[in-house]
């Protein structure tokens, strides 16, 4: 087949394109080489070379509908990622994250085309704060935390009900999505559109809810990329792992290898069609315990830095049920946190890591985030 993946020249988009090509397949990828995750706007040295690369931005719309002509499968990866970012850099999460895939869209439905499938990669960020069950309300979704609670270092989530104690539970594909931040608004808005125009034109469409990913080809020198980037780089510069809050926050951290696995097992799986799938490890751990994993193969002397202040936006517990993906399409994750962690340790050992995280938090209070 001949596939198209936007954004492929990125951190899974580039795992991806590997993985099609050795598959045998016949690979574009069209990406803008944003210089936030490339440096210099360059191309990195991982790209492969077998594919066919075209510089191209997805808010431009007559290079995007050139650069579908004769595709039949679209991977759209390219986004703008970020979520304090996201509450400042509004427009620009939106023309890019909405706009490019309102582009995609448009031009599939109102031009002549060969797709006949589309994988679009939602954003566990959508779900806002993850699924609770209290013991007089039952299963609850707590809103946002209020501003008065974070001042007084009330961290965990309430019942919206009876306002008492809750606990967390997995979180399912049908709940509801309450995002909390731009990025996470632009990522359902992305997924919403796409199943509206799949349904609409019969152009089988399926959403694959990222959970935090992790591995090689992260733009370590990114204040802005996931958290496990972020805390990596600090300890490649001999620094502390920042914390907010009071690091108990529970998050599920998956391999770039597993979320490709899952791109690949929904390539031509009609059970996967126009639906929507969790994409996490089914391990939940706290934000503290994967500080304190990555210490180990870099310098256990290094402590984390609980620092005890919060990002507004930032949810307490999210992580997912994924026992969807696990019985339609058979997939299942199948690399543990350690040796994920190893392999990104041993890629980071000729990496260059520039650690931007006080520029990035010193941003935020400036503007009052």
């Amino acid at each position: 087949m001949k596939i198209l993946v936007t954004g492929g020249a990125g951190f899974v988009g580039s795992f991806l394109v590997d993985r099609l090509i050795k598959s045998g397949h016949k690979v574009c990828i069209f990406d803008n080489l944003d210089e936030q995750v490339h440096p210099q706007g360059k191309a990195p040295s991982y790209l492969n070379k077998e594919a066919e690369f075209i510089k191209g931005d997805v808010r431009d719309y007559e290079a995007f509908e050139k650069a579908l002509k004769g595709i039949e499968v679209v991977f759209h990866e390219a986004a703008v990622v970020g979520l304090a970012q996201s509450l400042y850099e509004i427009k620009r999460y939106t023309d890019v994250n909405i706009g490019g895939t309102a582009n995609l869209l448009d031009i599939l439905a109102t031009g002549k085309h060969s797709v006949r499938k589309l994988i679009i990669p939602g954003s566990m960020s959508s779900y806002g704060e993850g699924a609770y069950e209290c013991k007089r309300c039952g299963k609850v979704r707590p809103p946002q935390r209020s501003i008065e609670r974070m001042d007084q270092s009330a961290w965990e989530a309430v019942c919206p009900h009876c306002g008492g104690l809750v606990t967390s539970l997995p979180i399912k594909e049908e709940d509801a999505l309450n995002g909390t931040f731009i990025y996470s608004v632009t990522k359902k808005n992305q997924e919403e559109m796409s199943l509206i125009f799949g349904r609409t034109y019969s152009v089988p469409v399926t959403v694959l809810r990222y959970f935090s990913g992790y591995g090689p080809r992260q733009a370590l020198s990114n204040p802005y990329t996931g958290v496990v980037a972020i805390f990596l780089s600090r300890l490649m510069n001999n620094r502390s792992p920042i914390i907010y809050e009071d690091g108990q926050q529970v998050r599920d951290y998956i391999s770039v290898h597993d979320i490709v696995d899952a791109n690949l097992a929904v390539l031509d799986n009609k059970r996967s069609d126009y639906k929507v799938f969790n994409v996490g490890s089914g391990r939940p751990i706290t934000i503290l315990e994967i500080a304190k994993k990555l210490a180990q193969f870099i310098d256990p002397n290094i402590e984390p830095s609980i620092i005890g202040q919060y990002r507004k936006g930032d949810i307490r517990h999210c992580y997912p049920d994924i026992s969807f993906i696990k019985k339609e399409i058979n997939w299942e994750p199948r690399i543990s946190l350690e040796d994920g962690f190893r392999e990104l340790f041993d890629w980071s050992k000729h990496e260059k890591a520039v650690d931007k995280f006080d520029v990035a938090n010193e941003d935020l209070k400036r503007r009052g985030l």
